[in-house]
Parts: C-alpha cells; structure tokens; sequence
C-alpha cells in the first residue's frame, strides 16, 4: 500500500478548513445580519432607485424593495453612501452587506459578488444640453466630447468601449452637474435616471438624452457565497405575486422596466 507523506496530509487537511470556512462563511451570512440587527445597505444619490425626500429620508424604487426585504427578515436598515469604485472592497470589508442601487450586473460584478436575478432592464445614454442634441444623434457624432462619467460604473464602461474622453466623477447626479455648469460636454448615465432627472418638468430641463449605448440588467449584490442572494430572490418572488414590485415601481414610473419573473 502506498504510504502518504504527512505533506500532503497537511495540504488536505489545510484545503478542507479553507473548504469549510468559505462553506460557514456563506451559510452564515443571513445568520450575521439578523444577529446584528440591520441590514446596511450601499448606494448613491440615483433617482429614481435610491434619493433623499424633502425629510431628509432614503426613498426610490430600489430603497423602499430594501427596507421591504429587511422586514421581511425581521431586521431594521440602514443606508451607507459608498464611492461607486470601491462598491466591492465596502461589500467585502463587511462595511455593508449589500449593494442596493440600479446595479449593473457587468461581468466584474458577477465575479465578485453573489448577485440575485436581475429585476430591472436599463440602458446607458448619452446626456447633453438640449441646444447640442441634433449633433449628438449617433455615436459617431461624439468623438471629440468630454464626458462625465461616475467612476467604476457601466456608464465609465461603455465610455472606455467606444474611446471617449472622460473625466471620472464621485456619482452620476454629479455627472449630470457637470453638464448642466457647462464643465462637461456630456454624461453617460442610467437611462432610468435620465428619464426622471432630465428634461422638461425635472431640475434639468436645459439637459436631454440622445443616443443609447447598451442594454443591460440590474442586480443587487452581496458577499460572494451569500445565502441572502437566494432570500432575496425569494422575496422578489413574493412581491411579484401578491403586486407590491409593480406598485412600487409605478409609483416611481419604471413600471415598463421591470423583468417578468
């Protein structure tokens, strides 16, 4: 019989505990919210998903589904206002537990996260004051521009994609800031947000959007290994079913992006 060297023993044995502590890590996530209390949630100002009312409290599509969501486990929430870029290192670090705000499920994403389905269709567009708007109708038209773009988002992304020039940003509301002082010549952002932040009736009635980029699914993230991802799939499940998800998005005009499930 061959003999096994107390190497290898070792290497198993050290490949086991790694095994089984990703194992409890994972299994144990749901168990760590509810023994804390809260569910602390990472966004950015991005109406319609996650802004402040004139009280000062958290609202949106997205943000009334997390405080639904918390409930529902018996938790209280909490909103943390995160730097889009480090979205990962605030989810990993255990600074949040979640990353709740019209997330774009890109391939990094995926990769780092335990994602739930996606809920919501969006797109990238391209935003501009409405006086440039016949000369920025198609792609071709916008080498050469300036854009402002929120750092480490799809809407950077898609930038890099088709060789603008950028200059990076904390989040798109100040992307949108940007264009409307004239300190940018454009700004990609979410297309939901462009519908409620951008023309006639809104604060950026000089602003329009012009020429979509992409398609693409929200997501929301947790800690890779999460068993949350699942919960919360359930949950949206349920929601789906008894007609809160459609009201809550009517409520917030995105009823037509919803995913069917």
């Amino acid at each position: 019989m061959k003999r096994i060297s107390m190497k290898k023993i070792f290497a198993l044995s050290l490949a086991l505990l790694l095994f089984a502590g990703a194992a409890l890590a994972a299994e144990s996530d749901m168990a760590y919210v509810k023994g804390k209390g809260k569910l602390v949630v990472g966004i950015t100002d991005f109406a319609p998903m996650d802004y402040k009312n004139e009280k000062g409290e958290w609202i949106g599509f997205d943000a009334d589904m997390a405080k639904a969501f918390a409930e529902s486990l018996g938790v209280a929430v909490e909103f943390q206002e995160i730097e889009w870029n480090n979205k990962i290192l605030e989810l990993n670090g255990k600074n949040i537990d979640c990353v709740w705000n019209g997330m774009t499920l890109t391939s990094e994403v995926l990769a780092a996260m335990e994602c739930s389905k996606p809920y919501c269709n969006n797109a990238q567009v391209v935003v501009v004051p409405t006086a440039a708007a016949e000369k920025a109708k198609d792609a071709a038209n916008l080498a050469g521009l300036n854009f402002a773009v929120e750092q480490g988002s799809a809407g950077e992304e898609q930038a890099k994609a088709h060789g603008f020039k950028t200059t990076p940003v904390q989040d798109q509301a100040t992307a949108l800031m940007e264009v409307a002082a004239g300190t940018a010549d454009a700004a990609i952002i979410d297309s939901l947000m462009a519908a409620a932040m951008v023309g006639k009736g809104t604060s950026y009635e000089g602003l329009t959007y012009t020429v979509g980029l992409n398609s693409e699914e929200y997501g929301v993230g947790f800690r890779k290994g999460s068993d949350l991802a699942a919960a919360l799939d359930t949950f949206f499940a349920a929601k789906t079913a008894d007609g809160t998800l459609q009201k809550t998005a009517e409520t917030y005009k995105i009823q037509a992006a919803l995913i069917a499930r």
